[in-house]
């Protein structure tokens, strides 16, 4: 599809590599809407920039770093930390394009649990107390960042993506939590399916987008 083509990356190239700054494209306190961590406070920090190009994503707004101001790591965790809730997601785009380092180190010298949620389409950034792995067939993930994935959450478009889903799930370590989640435009079609795999396949479990449900965001 053509429009899994209109991402630009190239001010990807611009934002310092020493991570001290990052395109931020928004931040808010909610509730974690999906995955393990469902029913949560935390602060989201969404990262501008993606090259994966999910035709059904619903943040395409992110794909375009040029669009999202370069921020100061300082200044996302000053603001990340004035919240009740100490626990900040780093979301996207796809936040691995970029050197995590430094802004997870000063959110967990804060105190502050560190979670991303990622393709896993980069190597491995940061420092996190929780990673989410949602891999995504646009653009495979790295090899090495299956060992540290705490969650595989699949997206589960059609029927064949629940061989997909395995084949992420053979590659994950042991005590990976595994998760399929019905693509919201399908939830009515997919949900059931899921729900029928999980009753007979019980190491997988059910991630809904609560978030959506509750219409928050």
């Amino acid at each position: 599809m053509e429009e899994t083509k209109a991402y630009k990356t190239a001010s990807i190239l611009t934002v310092p590599k020493d991570g001290s700054e990052l395109p931020l494209m928004e931040a808010f306190y909610t509730i974690q809407g999906e995955g393990a961590n469902t029913g949560t406070a935390a602060y989201f920090i969404r990262l501008g920039g993606c090259d994966v190009g999910c035709h059904w994503c619903d943040v395409k707004e992110s794909w375009d770093a040029e669009q999202h101001p370069l921020t100061s790591v300082e200044e996302i965790v000053n603001t990340a930390s004035e919240f009740p809730g100490k626990a900040v997601v780093v979301t996207g785009g796809e936040p691995l394009l970029y050197n995590l380092n430094p802004l997870t180190s000063q959110l967990q010298e804060q105190g502050i649990k560190t979670y991303i949620e990622t393709s896993g389409a980069y190597p491995l950034s940061g420092f996190w107390d929780w990673i989410c792995l949602s891999p995504k067939k646009f653009k495979a993930p790295d090899a090495s960042v299956y060992p540290f994935a705490h969650e595989l959450k699949v997206i589960i478009f059609n029927k064949s993506d629940f061989k997909w889903a395995e084949e992420h799930a053979a590659k994950v370590g042991e005590h990976c939590n595994l998760y399929l989640q019905p693509e919201w435009s399908k939830a009515n079609e997919i949900t059931p399916l899921i729900v029928e795999y999980v009753k007979t396949n019980p190491k997988w479990r059910v991630s809904l987008q609560t978030h959506k449900y509750m219409d928050i965001p």
